[in-house]
């Protein structure tokens, strides 16, 4: 049976542009950007594990607003179903503490770099949505 995998994913705008987070070359899908985000854990609701991962990840707080996709895409490890949520920083700088790169892009130019196949439509929608 194929391992279902939960996650969420930041659509963090500030000044046109938007966080995108590289996977580091240990990481499965090595070099490939992302929303930084993570897993739900088993009682969240997806708003909170998004703020939680932020804090654990970046070293920053946000507030999570509007839904923004959902995409499941199956990969060799697992079916990954990715919900990304827009999102304003709070407090704090973000960090990389997992990935090897963060890197804010104008969003007329998301799609400059390589990102993880799940996260394409999201990189798609937010290019119609802010471009508006």
């Amino acid at each position: 049976m194929t391992k279902q995998i939960d996650v969420v994913g930041a659509v963090l705008v500030r000044d046109g542009t938007v966080l995108a987070a590289q996977r580091g070359p240990t990481m499965a899908l090595a070099g490939h950007w992302e929303f930084p985000g993570g897993k739900i854990e088993a009682g969240e609701s997806p708003q909170e594990a998004l703020a939680r991962e932020l804090d654990e990840e970046l070293l920053c707080t946000a507030t999570i607003g509007d839904h923004v996709e959902t995409t499941s895409y199956e990969y060799d490890f697992g079916i990954v179903t990715l919900t990304t949520y827009f999102a304003t920083l709070d407090a704090g700088e973000p960090r990389a503490t997992e990935h090897a790169e963060l890197r804010w892009i104008p969003v007329r130019e998301l799609q400059s770099v390589e990102w993880a196949p799940a996260d394409i439509p999201a990189v798609e929608r937010i290019m119609q949505v802010l471009a508006e």
